[in-house]
């Protein structure tokens, strides 16, 4: 049986307590939210059209997915070693790793010298706005195509691959230690100005130490990037390690076993990598 509450009126009598009731505002419409609606509407628009118009070369697409299951289950069911030891795979992989952490130290140094200047706490607007204009037009530009830029004057292999991907490693860091940076507490830095601290002490006794752990966090997550990015170095510049073996194995040999057996050895590092990096965010954690 339903219950019902009542409330006493002034003559006494009783009435239903009426429970109040949810008032849902509507968004008022504005020009930003026309623009959102409108590129999406264009986008969605230009994808049928492209899906309408593409030429499929009388491909039938229910083969062609069943060939890709097929070569799919070949390479990660039947994986070999042919044409390298599981040693040499071992060594192509820590050379790609080498690389990779070789990239990322250069480029965090350099990236953290430069965040001081780019951050608008520390620096001045001008010389902040010049700092994250350079390092915005840096990062436009896909890590391979600097590569193949310093390739013009060092040649392809792991020299112009080092310079291209610290160079891509700097302006992403820098712009993601600068915002560390400005989220420092205002108060902190006008303090210690006050007590005649100079510009390198409020560097290294307040800045710094309260932005450590993203520092790091940042930087792991880069050298994790940039291994992946040395992968596609080793076949596309010539920068050897395990993305070569990739790249032999499979446009050279055509042999998509083992294709299978360097995807498995990318995989566990790149775990083993994300492992170490949770370990190391969860330790820094606890000592703040």
């Amino acid at each position: 049986m339903a219950r019902h509450e009542f409330t006493g009126t002034a003559n006494g009598a009783e009435e239903p307590l009426r429970k109040p009731q949810l008032r849902i505002k509507a968004k008022p419409f504005s020009k930003g939210t026309l623009i959102i609606q409108l590129t999406l509407g264009l986008l969605a628009a230009l994808t049928v059209y492209g899906f309408a118009t593409f030429d499929y070369k009388e491909i039938n697409l229910f083969e062609g997915i069943r060939s890709t299951a097929v070569t799919i289950k070949t390479m990660f069911f039947e994986p070999h070693l042919k044409h390298f030891t599981f040693l040499e795979a071992l060594k192509q992989v820590i050379i790609t790793l080498g690389l990779a952490f070789l990239t990322t130290l250069f480029g965090a140094i350099l990236a953290l010298f430069l965040a001081l200047f780019a951050a608008r706490n520390l620096s001045s607007n001008l010389v902040s706005m010049i700092i994250k204009g350079g390092v915005a037009f840096i990062r436009a530009v896909p890590t391979v195509l600097w590569v193949l830029i310093f390739a013009v004057a060092a040649g392809l292999g792991s020299v112009a691959a080092v310079i291209g991907m610290t160079f891509h490693s700097v302006s992403y860091l820098v712009k993601a230690f600068s915002e560390s940076f400005e989220e420092l507490d205002e108060g902190v830095i006008e303090a210690l100005k006050a007590s005649g601290a100079n510009w390198w002490q409020i560097v290294f006794q307040a800045v710094i130490p309260s932005s450590i752990t993203y520092l790091i966090s940042w930087t792991f997550m880069r050298f994790e990037i940039n291994f992946a990015v040395a992968v596609a170095m080793g076949a596309a510049a010539g920068a050897g390690g395990i993305g070569f073996d990739m790249f032999m194995a499979s446009g050279f040999y055509y042999d998509v076993r083992e294709v299978g057996v360097v995807t498995y050895f990318i995989l566990f590092f790149a775990v083993l990598l994300e492992i170490m990096a949770a370990r190391i965010k969860k330790k820094l954690r606890a000592k703040v």
